[in-house]
């Protein structure tokens, strides 16, 4: 009984990865721009509906790792011709955390003030990294950690997408 009992389960955790998996056909070739780290894969397109506002739309997607994504934030930043901010507008995805095959939504709008030459994008988030022992246990915050032990370490790691609107930079296929 509890052999099927988890074999059902399995089977049903299963489909629910595979509902989430892109494949041919779906929404993701509808962005235009793309970029990718170890952990996540950003996908977004750049809008502008109306003068003086871009909008940024886009989903994050972490297709390979096994420990969960933490804590995505962006900031879209409008550069003048003087490589000088005219403009910012700061957000986070939707979901906190994004496990293996999950996908997240976020949108940036920025009111721009009309000088701005280029959009970068920044994006931080949290990720557990997997170290052997002996390779930082002298550098991890804490107690020693023993020389044949493994340990996670929580880093914030960020990223800049040097104008990311740009008509040939960044795209996605």
């Amino acid at each position: 009984m509890v052999l099927r009992s988890s074999l059902a389960a399995a089977a049903v955790m299963t489909l629910a990865g595979c509902a989430q998996m892109p494949g041919p056909g779906s929404s993701l070739e509808s962005f235009t721009h793309r970029v990718a780290t170890s952990e996540i894969v950003l996908l977004w397109n750049c809008l502008q509906s109306e003068p003086r506002l871009l909008s940024l739309e886009g989903v994050a997607w972490s297709p390979w790792q096994a420990q969960p994504v933490q804590f995505l934030e962006f900031e879209l930043v409008g550069v003048d011709a003087k490589d000088r901010m005219a403009a910012q507008k700061a957000g986070a995805a939707r979901d906190l955390q994004l496990h293996t095959n999950q996908m997240t939504p976020f949108t940036l709008e920025l009111k721009t003030t009309g000088t701005e030459v280029r959009f970068d994008l920044y994006y931080r988030y949290q990720f557990r990294q997997f170290f052997e022992g002996r390779a930082v246990d002298a550098r991890l915050a804490g107690p020693l950690v023993p020389r044949h032990s493994s340990s996670l370490l929580a880093q914030t790691i960020s990223y800049l997408v040097r104008d990311a609107c740009s008509d040939s930079e960044h795209r996605a296929y």
